[in-house]
């Protein structure tokens, strides 16, 4: 493949003044055709529009992977056939999953920006594809969406690494990191640094599995609980938080892995993406009742939190009351209906 480096930069150009250097968090300025560190004197390249902004000090990731167009996390070199036959096949295969929550989350964040006087701008971390349910915030006029990934995905403006985000303090009105923090390293970094980005009363909306098995391969480290994934987030006021997919999607998921871990054959591999989702996929359908239940949390799929930045953290003594009173708050919910 024929590299393309030093193109002009896809981002706009209100977004690059608030660029800064991944490593030392200074402003950093285009110049020619690359952006340039004056603290560091780091060069970062930009690759077929993309900015590569990667401390590589604090990374899996090299900058030479993105230059030389080498696979990190997803496959770039997949031919525009093979993506149009796999498309084609998937929709006549039932899929297992189902997001039942995020399609009306995004319209609460949604229309929770779009309040503001101004145009809001929203980094999506995890973003070199469209994000399930993210199209209330694509169709708002009034929120710019800075799609950001470790791979050169369909839509990603910007190649960066969540450990290390490549802006300025103070610099979006909302965060979103939807499945992502389960592959990343350190997870604690990564929301240290979203809450360092967001401005005062910014807004972060996470998606995090609980009861899921790993998926992309050797880059899948961790998962959480509700009430884990509260103290991750403990330096912002909750707004919302729940499930998103739930017990039944975690069974369906547990029957495909069962069998995955036979064998990773060809045939294996065909039986379980070909004709195993004839079988289980009616099992995500229990979702739509018992994501309802006080507790599906305990047994879900994945999780959601979204809430607002804040100077207090949350205690712990108050996370563990939370786990019971949500609970009987649920309960009671249950009853009125």
């Amino acid at each position: 493949m024929t590299k393309r480096l030093n193109l002009d930069c896809i981002l706009p150009q209100s977004i690059i003044a608030h660029l800064a250097c991944p490593r030392c968090k200074n402003k950093i300025a285009k110049i020619g055709n690359e952006f340039k560190c004056g603290k560091c004197n780091l060069l970062y390249p930009i690759v077929d529009g993309v900015p590569v902004l990667i401390n590589e000090e604090n990374s899996l990731f090299s900058i030479k992977d993105f230059t030389n167009k080498i696979k990190t996390t997803r496959e770039i070199n997949e031919s525009k056939q093979k993506k149009a036959i796999k498309k084609i096949i998937q929709k006549f295969i039932p899929k297992i999953g189902f997001n039942l929550k995020a399609e009306k989350n995004y319209s609460n964040l949604s229309n929770l920006l779009s309040k503001k006087l101004y145009r809001s701008k929203v980094l999506v971390i995890g973003g070199g594809e469209m994000g399930k349910g993210m199209k209330p915030l694509i169709n708002n006029p009034k929120i710019l969406l800075i799609e950001s990934d470790v791979y050169f995905g369909e839509r990603n403006k910007i190649i960066s690494d969540a450990h290390d985000l490549p802006f300025i303090s103070n610099s979006f009105d909302a965060v979103i990191i939807q499945a992502v923090l389960e592959h990343v390293v350190d997870p604690r970094r990564c929301v240290e640094e979203i809450k360092r980005v967001l401005k005062k009363w910014g807004v972060v909306y996470a998606e995090t599995p609980f009861m899921q098995q790993v998926h992309e391969n050797e880059f899948d480290f961790t998962r959480f609980t509700l009430g884990g994934h509260r103290r991750l987030f403990r330096y912002f006021k909750e707004i919302d938080s729940g499930v998103v997919c739930g017990p039944g999607m975690a069974l369906a998921w547990s029957i495909d892995r069962l069998f995955g871990s036979f064998s990773k054959s060809k045939i294996m591999t065909f039986f379980r993406f070909g004709i195993l989702p004839f079988f289980i996929f009616w099992l995500k359908y229990f979702d739509y009742y018992l994501i309802k239940k006080p507790w599906a949390s305990d047994a879900a799929s994945g999780i959601f939190f979204m809430g607002i930045k804040s100077d207090k953290p949350i205690s712990d003594k108050d996370i563990i009351k939370n786990y019971w009173r949500n609970k009987q708050k649920q309960n009671l919910q249950q009853r009125r209906f």
